[in-house]
C-alpha cells in the first residue's frame, strides 16, 4: 500500500461537499464491475475519489489511483458514521446513497440511526441530500469512546 493513501478519517473534510466534475472517470471494481468510485485529473497526475466525492489518495500516476480504489473498495460503508442533528452527534449507518444522475435527477443518501446490530431496537430512516451534507462524518476515536444509547 502506498504511503499517500488516506482513507476518509476525521471530523470534517471540506471536499466532502465536492460535486462529481464532468471530467471524472467512473472506476468499477475488476471483479463485479460494481462502481467503487472515480478517478479525477490533477494536473498531470489522477486522484482517486470515493463515491462520496471525497479523495482516497494523493495525486498519482492512474495505476496508483486505481489500486487505492480497490484497496479502499466498498468496505468504508460498513463502518458507523456521525450525523449532527439537532445539536448532538446521532451514530448511524448508511442504508443507500446514489449520486445525481446524468438525466439530472437529483441524488441522496440514506442512513438509519444505529440498531447496533439488534433486531428489536427501533432504528429511524434519514433521508439527506447528496452529495452528503457535512454533518454527515466518518465516526472518530474520540467518537468510538462516546457512550451510545
Amino acid at each position: 500500500m502506498s504511503d499517500t493513501r488516506r482513507i476518509p478519517r476525521g471530523p470534517a473534510y471540506p471536499e466532502f461537499m465536492a460535486t462529481i466534475g464532468d471530467d471524472w472517470i467512473p472506476h468499477r471494481r475488476a471483479s463485479d464491475g460494481e462502481l467503487v468510485g472515480w478517478i479525477r485529473p490533477i494536473g498531470d497526475a489522477w486522484q482517486a475519489m470515493s463515491l462520496f466525492a471525497q479523495a482516497v489518495a494523493d495525486p498519482a500516476d492512474w495505476d496508483v489511483a486505481e489500486d487505492a480504489l480497490e484497496d479502499a473498495s466498498l468496505a468504508w460503508m460498513a463502518e458507523p458514521w456521525i450525523l449532527e442533528r439537532g445539536g448532538r452527534a446521532v451514530r448511524v449507518r448508511l442504508v443507500e446513497f446514489r449520486p445525481d444522475a446524468p438525466d439530472g435527477s437529483p441524488g441522496r443518501v440514506t442512513v438509519k440511526t444505529d440498531d447496533f446490530g439488534a433486531i428489536d431496537v427501533p432504528y429511524e430512516l434519514i433521508e439527506l441530500s447528496w452529495p452528503p451534507p457535512a454533518a454527515l462524518r466518518p465516526l472518530t476515536e474520540e467518537d468510538r469512546a462516546a457512550p451510545w444509547r
